[in-house]
């Protein structure tokens, strides 16, 4: 699903990444980006570049060349930002999961409760049963920053502190939103934020970004363009202005 790398992608550029190289799994990919050329695309195979932050998982499937890229990215000496499939590899992975877990560099986790249940190994009824002592432990197990997506998102950081975000609405249950909130956190991450930081930031701007467009136009949001919104608005908080 070279589409979710794509707006994972767009999202870190425009959010202040610098240079965002993109490792796309999908034989058929495109060689590069139409709408985003600046977006530095890659096929699988090629050396993963040198990079500072790593975000996996979205769109990269589970099968062994996922499985192997993922790897790649847990070797890296970078920090990194795990999402979607790379969250059900790992789930599913005892090795991959023993490498997560000892690496000394630190890692975000961005699943939804279905996927906080695989890694969890519970049901996802049993995640929303209890959201707080979910996010809580998978930090813990995991040894990383972590958000329980849903609404009321909730952010579990390093030190065992844990923030519930009240920016968002039902408007943004839509494809590739969490695609981009990933490609948000790595973003600042790669401009020297904190894994917490980046989180809490980009978690509560990606949903006032998506209560600003709620405001204009309610129906058929789309994360492409919820990404525009949360660098205008982004910008608009750095001058010091409100929206």
């Amino acid at each position: 699903m070279a589409g979710a790398a794509i707006l994972a992608s767009r999202a870190a550029l425009k959010l202040g990444a610098g240079i965002v190289y993109t490792m796309l799994l999908d034989g058929n990919a495109p060689s590069f980006d139409f709408m985003q050329p600046e977006l530095m695309l890659h096929r699988a195979g090629e050396k993963l570049p040198s990079a500072t932050t790593v975000l996996a998982g979205c769109g990269m499937g589970r099968d062994a060349a996922a499985q192997r890229l993922l790897l790649k990215a847990l070797r890296t000496d970078a920090s990194l930002v795990l999402d979607a499939d790379a969250l059900n590899l790992i789930a599913t992975h005892d090795e991959l999961r023993k490498i997560l877990v000892a690496r000394s560099r630190p890692c975000v986790m961005t699943p939804h409760p279905a996927e906080a249940a695989r890694l969890l190994g519970c049901t996802t009824e049993e995640v929303q049963k209890d959201r707080i002592a979910s996010a809580l432990k998978l930090a813990r197990d995991f040894r990383c920053t972590a958000v329980l997506k849903g609404s009321g998102s909730l952010c579990a950081l390093r030190d065992g502190s844990l923030y519930v975000n009240r920016t968002g609405n039902p408007s943004m249950s839509a494809p590739g939103m969490g695609d981009t909130l990933s490609g948000m956190i790595a973003a600042f991450i790669a401009q020297g934020l904190s894994v917490d930081d980046a989180l809490l930031l980009a978690v509560h701007l990606h949903g006032a970004a998506g209560d600003e467009l709620a405001r204009q136009n309610a129906v058929g949001m789309t994360a492409s363009e919820l990404t525009d919104k949360a660098r205008a608005l982004l910008n608009l908080w750095i001058s010091g202005r409100t929206a």
